[in-house]
């Protein structure tokens, strides 16, 4: 699979090149050169975490709340962050909440989150382990040089909080542990400030959060020897409140912290999040095509930040990149190799493949792709749109399809609107109403034809012999 990077790569690479990007330095804080991290903590100890990693193997670790049934591309920042700790021969550790999830963590929200129940908890859980295992497969499968490095990588832990919750006496758990807590440094954090401040205030449940998460960070440190947990900078309060029950209940093991920047875009918004809509990493939620084609869609003003925290390209060869990419903008070179970087990790090698298809079937003419696609591939792709069952009838028209597929509410309607060039089937210009349908130019191979009305209106036709 990797060759398959290779090959993405080919005009970029320089003969020396080819080496740097099996791996990623041990000393993690050289990421830094990527923008990849906001700050550390505590804000002296660079020399000790350089040291550390340096000299032995490190365990890492970051947490992952079952909010959703699916992570989305806010999450992706730090997911890429576990595997350059993987890549740098460290052991990646991922939590996933399913204690802190019924709780929900105040950081960065102006309002409490709605509670979940157990049973979708449970539900989200699944779901997020298999999209953090299946995202560390590709990783290895299409990224990583096996042939360049012998070393094998540190398989990913993953690890729930309920497993260690779950026969803790509360009253045990805040006689114990709840002394070693300052409410004054408690109630200073910038997530609790915020909310005691807002309208609707901030309840009990939340203001605990940051006490199970730094229980999180004593439970790893004492059972996975975890002496580094990273997260996005909204996750520094937490990290300072588990550095301080770790300095007062274990006084003779250091720990730090490791935050990565909360990405936005032009407008100020989340990464991913603008407008409410979360492009997912559920392939069910957002399709491949749709995922390539959020970051085929990054202005040029972002591109380069981008390159260097979503992908494993060496920096010499993002800044080639770059240059080449000022030579002809309208080529998005740039913008491509972003787009088929984080589907082949996300997605691998066939959900990359998928992308490419119906963007050439979408953008490039070629009706081709669309054929290659599975049913299944395709309502995934135009997610929303209608799907119709029509009997395959020798004769039938341009305008009695359209009809039959409910496009167009009355034929006064179809008739105008075809004629003026508004319907597309396969994506091709129809104009005529009495086109007659016809086997291998409407009807693809794989039994399916996509109609559209205008430009977002889509419509699936399973054909029925």
């Amino acid at each position: 699979m990797f060759a398959l990077r290779v090959r993405l790569l080919r005009p970029l690479q320089s003969s020396g090149a080819y080496s740097m990007r099996s791996f990623t330095h041990k000393n993690l804080l050289e990421l830094s050169d990527r923008g990849f991290f906001q700050s550390i903590f505590p804000d002296t100890a660079a020399p000790k975490m350089k040291s550390l990693f340096k000299s032995s193997q490190q365990s890492i670790y970051a947490g992952f709340d079952p909010t959703a049934d699916s992570l989305h591309v806010g999450n992706l920042l730090v997911i890429m962050g576990l595997l350059h700790c993987q890549r740098a021969g460290h052991k990646p550790i991922a939590l996933v909440g399913g204690a802190t999830g019924l709780i929900g963590d105040p950081s960065g929200r102006k309002t409490e989150r709605n509670q979940l129940g157990e049973s979708v908890i449970e539900k989200n859980l699944q779901a997020i382990e298999r999209q953090l295992l299946k995202v560390f497969k590709n990783h290895e499968d299409c990224l990583w040089d096996t042939k360049k490095i012998s070393s094998k990588l540190e398989p990913l832990t993953i690890v729930n909080n309920a497993d260690w919750y779950a026969n803790l006496s509360l009253i045990d758990f805040v006689a114990n542990m709840g002394r070693h807590f300052r409410m004054g440094s408690m109630l200073s954090r910038s997530s609790v400030q915020s909310r005691l401040e807002s309208e609707d205030g901030m309840s009990f449940t939340e203001f605990t959060y940051q006490i199970f998460q730094a229980y999180d960070w004593l439970h790893l440190l004492r059972k996975h020897n975890c002496c580094f947990q990273m997260g996005g900078s909204d996750q520094m309060g937490n990290l300072m409140t588990g550095h301080e029950l770790i300095s007062r209940v274990e006084r003779h093991r250091e720990v730090f912290g490791m935050t990565l920047p909360i990405v936005t875009n032009e407008e100020g918004d989340k990464f991913g999040k603008s407008a409410g809509n979360a492009v997912w990493l559920d392939e069910n939620k957002t399709s491949p095509f749709a995922l390539y084609q959020f970051f085929m869609r990054m202005p040029d003003s972002e591109v380069e930040k981008l390159l260097k925290l979503f992908t494993f390209i060496p920096l010499p060869e993002v800044e080639q990149l770059m240059q080449e990419h000022a030579k002809e903008p309208e080529k998005r070179k740039a913008q491509t190799l972003l787009a088929e970087d984080v589907t082949l990790l996300v997605h691998g090698e066939h959900g990359l493949k998928q992308a490419e298809r119906v963007t050439n079937a979408l953008y490039k003419g070629n009706v081709d792709g669309l054929a290659e696609l599975s049913l299944a591939e395709i309502k995934q792709t135009f997610q929303g749109a209608t799907i119709v069952d029509i009997l395959n009838e020798p004769g039938m028209s341009t305008l009695q399809l359209a009809m039959k597929a409910r496009c167009f509410p009355t034929e006064t309607d179809a008739v105008r609107i075809i004629n003026a060039g508004g319907f597309y089937v396969n994506q091709k210009r129809v104009q005529n109403i009495a086109e007659v349908i016809t086997t291998g130019i409407h009807i693809l191979r794989n039994g399916v034809s996509l109609l559209r009305v205008g430009k977002r209106n889509f419509y699936i036709v399973r054909w029925q012999q």
